[in-house]
């Protein structure tokens, strides 16, 4: 007897947006002419302290959206890389709304979309925020929710934030397959009993964490031969 493809297991793929379906690499290259040698390292510092700023907040009890989170961490950046400008600043963070998609996201949303499967995107990022990047894209007619855990309150990885798709697609969590970026949000999203797969499109090493993804591509080209479809 052959064994049950992924998308007999499945109802719904559940998205990571920033890395996973939107290019914020590319976006900040727009501005090379200006940044020049400063882009890798402006990209690596403002990522990397909006995740520990999210993080923080949470732990800390001290909310607020994306949006702040984000302006605040290139003020960061900025100032420890030495780039100065408010009309720069301005222009990067408006970047935020209208990032493309990775080349391989039209394809595989049209596809499952086809194949009768629900999608969906659940990210830190304010509703604000991931409504117009996802226009911007031209993702909004290929998926059925654009959710931010702005509705719990807390960023990911708290579980609350993970029970905000549970709640919007009123899919049970064993249902839904959750793609991600970012192996942290691939392990905790597996934690919580969502079915996983960490999107690895940099060959990076998986976090030691005490979850694992369940599978792993490294790009969302393999998705479907993944699902079986």
């Amino acid at each position: 007897m052959s064994e049950p493809r992924l998308r007999d297991e499945i109802d719904a793929c559940v998205f990571g947006a920033y890395g996973t379906l939107f290019d914020v690499g590319s976006a900040i290259g727009r501005y090379r002419d200006v940044l020049g040698n400063k882009v890798a390292p402006l990209i690596s510092a403002w990522r990397a302290k909006q995740v520990s700023s999210a993080w923080l907040r949470s732990l800390m009890g001290d909310y607020v959206d994306f949006w702040h989170v984000t302006g605040n961490s290139l003020d960061s950046a900025m100032a420890a890389l030495g780039i100065k400008g408010d009309l720069l600043r301005s222009r990067l963070m408006e970047m935020w709304l209208r990032v493309d998609a990775f080349p391989d996201v039209k394809d595989t949303l049209a596809g499952l979309k086809q194949a009768g499967i629900k999608t969906a995107i659940l990210s830190d990022g304010s509703t604000t925020m991931l409504t117009a990047a996802v226009r911007s894209a031209g993702l909004h007619d290929l998926l059925h929710h654009v959710i931010s855990a702005d509705v719990a309150q807390i960023f990911k990885p708290h579980p609350n934030a993970y029970q905000v798709g549970v709640d919007r697609l009123k899919i049970p969590a064993d249902r839904i397959l959750f793609l991600a970026s970012n192996a942290w949000d691939a392990a905790a999203a597996t934690r919580f009993g969502y079915r996983t797969v960490w999107v690895n499109r940099t060959g990076e090493r998986a976090d030691d964490l005490p979850a694992k993804p369940e599978r792993e591509i490294s790009s969302l080209d393999q998705l479907p031969a993944l699902l079986g479809l």
